[in-house]
């Protein structure tokens, strides 16, 4: 007999047939994230839960998920599901990280770049009927080369825009929590700070949190939602940046608090700030619309054709595997 697994959102049809060959699929298909209540019901009898991001997998939906044996997350975040909740009860949980480090490390430098050189501001300007013509002075942005690029979190995906960093000429340094392998980092808002002493890192330096806000030109986030990361960046840290710099964040929206940013913006605290994901998303905070230095996208970092599939086929290999008795791929906890 097939195992049962419950699949919350659209995945590729190339990888749901994979999971169809396998076991008995009961796949949410409509168009908003799958309702708490229909969630609650569906989940009866699964022995495997593909989740997405957006699901919140909290620990009701754990205790009526009584057969469940893994929830396979499509996304490298995991902050949408109690960890500890599903530890207790034996279930593995999964994650997708690797996949999609490239595709979030490239739009990383995209938004970079983009607000740097004011691209959608002059895009805005122009649609909307007010370029009068070329000027020495009109539209100046800022280059790269030479400046500092403070990355707070060097894990898979901070390590890849490091990399990225020295084509445009740029000075790399970092705040981490741990000096070891990408898997191995983790930073919070006590000890991101903390000097460390890699003599194998060449290139990139560590460097304390704050003076890594106080001196970079630009500073783009890569840690995990936990709770010493939540509001990481707050109004005290956007205060220590320079008036010159630009903040990028493609991690989670609440690493940085959005009143506080927006703060910042309206009174030139800072350059600008790029946004890739948001405190409660779909909503974003209302002041943050009005303001032309900020660019804000759609939680789009990982959307690639070929990331997204990647990120679903991991997740259904880990679910997978698990319900057959063997070792998850990328489990987040055993």
């Amino acid at each position: 007999m097939k195992p049962s697994v419950l699949v919350t959102g659209k995945i590729p049809s190339s990888v749901l047939r994979r999971l169809e060959e396998a076991a008995d699929v009961d796949w949410y298909t409509g168009e908003s994230p799958i309702p708490r209540d229909e969630l609650l019901a569906r989940v009866l009898g699964k022995q495997g839960l593909v989740s997405l991001i957006t699901d919140s997998i909290d620990s009701d939906i754990i205790a009526a998920g009584r057969e469940l044996r893994v929830i396979a997350n499509v996304g490298v975040g995991y902050n949408n599901i109690d960890i500890a909740a599903a530890r207790v009860r034996g279930i593995v949980v999964t994650n997708t990280p690797d996949v999609l480090t490239d595709a979030t490390a490239d739009f990383t430098w995209a938004l970079i770049l983009a607000i740097t050189r004011r691209l959608s501001e002059a895009e805005r300007l122009l649609r909307r009927g007010d370029w009068k013509g070329w000027k020495l002075d009109f539209m100046l942005g800022t280059e790269l080369r030479g400046k500092q690029l403070g990355i707070v979190g060097f894990g898979r995906i901070g390590r890849a825009v490091a990399d990225r960093a020295r084509i445009f000429g740029m000075r790399v340094v970092y705040a981490s929590r741990s000096p070891g392998g990408p898997e191995r980092t983790r930073p919070t808002s006590e000890n991101v700070g903390r000097v460390l002493s890699d003599p194998l890192v060449v290139g990139p330096e560590p460097m304390p949190l704050d003076r890594l806000l106080s001196t970079s030109d630009v500073i783009t986030l890569h840690v995990p939602l936990t709770s010493e990361t939540r509001h990481l960046i707050d109004q005290k840290a956007l205060a220590r940046m320079k008036r010159s710099a630009y903040l990028i964040n493609t991690a989670r929206g609440p690493v940085v608090d959005e009143a506080a940013l927006a703060w910042a913006l309206r009174e030139r605290l800072i350059s600008g700030a790029a946004l890739d994901v948001f405190e409660r998303e779909p909503e974003v905070h209302a002041d943050l619309l009005t303001l032309e230095n900020v660019l804000l996208l759609p939680h789009i970092g990982s959307g690639t054709v070929e990331t997204r599939t990647a990120m679903a086929d991991l997740a259904v290999r880990n679910a997978l595997a698990v319900v057959a008795g063997e070792a998850p791929l990328t489990p987040i906890n055993r």
